[in-house]
């Protein structure tokens, strides 16, 4: 069912590079994954007990589902708020957030009696209200006249992609919608009703205080829709509070941060391309939307950030307001290298490593597991290449700066590749895709940094290792040399 991965696409993608042929076979194989956890949901819910899944709420979402599929069959081919995903049901289905809905369902319905029953109930009721509402926003995206009840969360009605109403009263609120000529009405007990107008192409608007519209930033490419920056959905948020160590929890923004998103955006395509153009077509490929995140509170005057991806959420990206352009295009080539290393090995047994955390990894205070050192070293060496070519090819001006972030991150990389191409758990492919990374590693040394950064680089890699060695070498059984 799944495809194969050609010799001349997996040595691309371990250069960190990949042309629109690699790239589509990782998003059109995620997509249909995507399908299959749906079709998941629906079985699941099915063969639930009804005790975790009654007989209406498995009728509602048959009826949501022939919704959503009416919305399919009703969207025209040249609808331009469909984008790549080919028709308003299909770009909410693919959109990234639905993914961490689809798990939370299928936890919901795999639970059974014990102490978290009620609260895995709730939960469960909670999720399958959301699927009414993505259903309702496809139907009316797509042009079709409905009425349907839909449930306010915790006061808040979400409608993915459009915005969300803040109910009169508190608690789950039930509300009445309908759509008609590209407008929703929403109707709630005690309050007036809130029509909502569909803006053209993406999100939508209304004169109600109580409505927030959704918000997006400029399109990468002419041809595509504008990018969600999404603060706003009930399952923006990763199901831990701390990711790779320092993720901080996500943000709803204000107009000044808004501006803050939208000045750093709209410079990113430029620094993109800057460090290479398949940086910019990995980014117009793979991105489908943005979570604003908090400021992590240890950030000095305003230049720090955090980001991370989620392997359930597919195309988005989780960061804190960029501090500029340029951070911003390294924190996109950083987090989508995790993104493709994540789609491939979806795709490519690449290693049989177990878990165990034992790897010496120069931006991490941890052990990391062999899987942990090889997404980190894949990053670190786009990094690492991204930036040596803004050195490069960039203005004198920002030279300097370039190098030294390309000695830093080529240095890591040094210091990590020996534990991974010594692994004697690498499947075939994986040793083609590791010599790859060393390969492409090596090529960097045509074009050294100065000697100067390089002594800075390397004698920080030492000292770190020195104290990673102090602090973790006695307890580990198999050291990393």
């Amino acid at each position: 069912m799944f495809p194969t991965v050609p010799d001349r696409v997996l040595t691309g993608l371990a250069r960190t590079e990949g042309g629109p042929d690699a790239l589509y076979l990782l998003v059109r194989d995620q997509d249909t994954r995507r399908l299959l956890v749906l079709r998941a949901v629906l079985d699941a819910a099915e063969a639930a007990d009804p005790a975790v899944c009654d007989a209406g709420r498995k009728a509602r979402l048959r009826d949501d589902w022939a919704l959503l599929a009416e919305a399919d069959r009703a969207a025209s081919p040249e609808a331009g708020e469909a984008g790549p995903a080919g028709s308003p049901a299909r770009a909410r289905l693919f959109h990234p957030l639905t993914g961490p809905w689809a798990r939370s369902c299928l936890r919901g319905l795999d639970g059974g009696p014990g102490a978290e029953a009620d609260d895995r109930a709730r939960t469960l009721h909670r999720d399958l209200a959301h699927f009414s509402a993505v259903a309702a926003v496809a139907a009316a995206v797509a042009g079709l006249p409905f009425a349907t009840r839909l449930t306010a969360r915790a006061g808040v009605l979400t409608l993915p992609s459009l915005g969300a109403l803040h109910t009169a009263a508190a608690g789950d609120v039930t509300v009445d919608v309908t759509h008609r000529d590209g407008v929703l009405t929403i109707r709630q007990p005690d309050a007036p009703d809130v029509r909502v107008h569909l803006a053209n192409g993406t999100g939508a608007w209304s004169g109600a205080p109580a409505w927030t519209p959704a918000h997006t930033l400029p399109a990468l490419l002419p041809s595509a829709p504008p990018m969600p920056l999404d603060d706003l959905d009930p399952y923006r948020e990763p199901p831990y509070s701390s990711h790779r160590g320092s993720l901080s929890g996500v943000a709803t923004l204000d107009d000044a941060e808004r501006k803050r998103w939208l000045q750093a955006w709209n410079g990113t395509a430029v620094a993109l391309r800057s460090g290479g153009a398949h940086r910019f077509t990995e980014a117009a490929a793979l991105l489908r939307c943005l979570v604003p995140l908090k400021t992590p509170p240890e950030a000095g005057a305003g230049r720090g950030s955090c980001s991370a991806t989620r392997r359930e959420a597919f195309g988005a990206l989780l960061s804190s307001t960029p501090p500029d352009p340029v951070t911003f295009a390294a924190t996109l080539v950083h987090e989508l290298q995790h993104a493709k290393l994540a789609a491939l090995g979806d795709l490519v047994t690449l290693h049989r490593a177990g878990p165990e955390p034992r790897y010496f990894a120069p931006w991490r205070p941890d052990p990391r597991p062999y899987d942990g050192l090889l997404q980190g070293t894949y990053s670190h060496l786009a990094l690492a290449s991204f930036h040596q070519r803004r050195a490069l090819l960039g203005r004198p001006s920002e030279r300097a700066r370039a190098w030294s972030q390309h000695a830093r991150y080529h240095a890591q990389v040094g210091a990590a590749l020996p534990a991974l191409v010594g692994s004697p758990d690498l499947t075939p492919p994986g040793r083609r895709f590791v010599d790859e990374m060393a390969a492409t590693y090596q090529r960097m040394a045509d074009h050294p940094a100065p000697r100067d950064h390089t002594a800075r680089a390397q004698a920080y890699v030492a000292s770190v290792r020195a104290l990673w060695t102090r602090r973790h070498a006695p307890a580990l059984p198999l050291p990393n040399e």
